[in-house]
């Protein structure tokens, strides 16, 4: 599992550098299922983690532009009133305009793995070393930090805790932890029994997140309680997904699941797939889900999709190469799927059938983020590219 050889890589490097949710399908988030924000500011797009967006892709994609930093990344690229924001492994933090132009950068010199959260105007960036810091996107200066006691791999994500705005994230210390927004002060924190690797999946005051512990467990954030916890086959990289009352998430085994949730308590759980070969016992990524199907990668080279209705198989896509870390993403007009081997494709919602194809040359770990008719892809090795019209 990548999250537990990265854990000790980064650990040596830091060394070497000292010597050197979910009960309604009104979510908290909206940039990446509403069509009025031109924005891209959570990771996946919006706080259910779905990966489903009525913003459509552009018929023929054409490379538009493309910026590289040189410098290795596993974060997702966010998009704020035309800004896109990107984060490499060293800690370089850059922000580019349209034209892929350099607006600023800055250089935290520490590692960081997990994808951001712009909220109000600050960016929120957790770190290796154990440290969410607040920045504003306009001053560029530090406005609090929270310390836990161990990395930070999970992409905060925004909640409520009584009347305030809050932010919520895992730590390898096992502990999620719910923060205010405004000054960083601690609201709660709930124990888990192992690393916590994945965001947690938020709607309507209730959070729902999986840890290397093989527990699944659902918080009411509003009043700081654990209200549900199950334990899957295997351990869960990844966050689990919601559309409406349903949940669906992916364990390391290849097994994907599909929950449902009353009042914050589990009501129901099924297996939609079961592993099928060693090879499946690699999936780290999230499903999509849209109205109708649950999209995600199996086999290790394959996208498959599922219906939600009985979840019998629509049908399975051979894709190019190992599909890694990313995850599929669900927009109006198609499948956006990039693979660790670094091909973007387009495939048809009804088939499956590749409509349209790039090839990066460079492995891809991140997940796209789609914005006024554009999208952008981040590759492992720090290069951002803008497709378009």
């Amino acid at each position: 599992m990548r999250v537990f050889k990265t854990y000790l890589t980064v650990t040596a490097a830091i060394l070497l550098a000292a010597a050197i949710l979910l009960p309604s399908c009104k979510g908290e988030g909206s940039s990446a299922s509403g069509s009025a924000s031109a924005d891209w500011t959570e990771f996946r797009g919006d706080g259910s983690l779905a990966g489903s967006t009525r913003r459509a892709l552009p018929a023929d994609p054409k490379l538009l532009w493309s910026t590289t930093t040189g410098q290795r990344t596993v974060a997702s690229p966010l998009v704020k009133d035309g800004i896109i924001y990107t984060v490499g492994r060293r800690g370089l933090f850059r922000a580019v305009d349209s034209a892929g132009e350099e607006v600023f950068s800055k250089n935290f010199a520490t590692f960081i793995e997990a994808t951001p959260l712009i909220a109000d105007s600050t960016i929120f960036i957790g770190t290796i070393d154990g440290c969410m810091l607040a920045i504003g996107l306009t001053s560029r200066d530090t406005l609090w930090e929270f310390w836990t006691e161990g990395q930070i791999s999970a992409p905060p994500m925004v909640t409520t805790y009584g009347d305030d705005d809050a932010i919520v994230f895992g730590s390898y210390d096992n502990y999620m932890y719910t923060v205010r927004q405004s000054d960083g002060k601690l609201l709660s924190k709930f124990e888990s029994g192992y690393y916590l690797n994945g965001a947690a999946a938020v709607l309507d005051g209730y959070v729902c997140y999986g840890g290397c512990d093989q527990w699944l467990r659902v918080i009411d954030t509003r009043k700081g309680v654990q209200t549900d916890s199950l334990m899957l086959d295997m351990y869960l990289p990844a966050s689990p997904v919601f559309m409406d009352n349903d949940a669906y998430i992916g364990d390391y085994g290849g097994n994907i699941y599909h929950l449902t949730f009353d009042g914050g308590h589990i009501t129901s759980n099924e297996k939609i797939h079961r592993a099928r070969s060693a090879d499946d016992a690699s999936f780290v990524g999230m499903p999509a889900v849209g109205r109708d199907n649950v999209y995600f990668f199996s086999t290790g080279r394959s996208l498959t999709c599922v219906s939600r209705k009985d979840a019998s198989v629509r049908w399975e896509t051979m894709l190019k190469g190992p599909t890694g870390e990313s995850s599929p993403l669900e927009c109006r007009n198609g499948i956006l799927v990039c693979t660790k081997s670094g091909i973007v494709s387009i495939l048809d919602k009804a088939t499956g059938e590749v409509r349209w194809e790039y090839d990066t040359g460079e492995d891809i770990l991140t997940c796209p983020a789609v914005c006024d008719g554009r999208f952008y892809i981040l590759t492992a090795k720090g290069t951002l590219l803008c497709f378009g019209k």
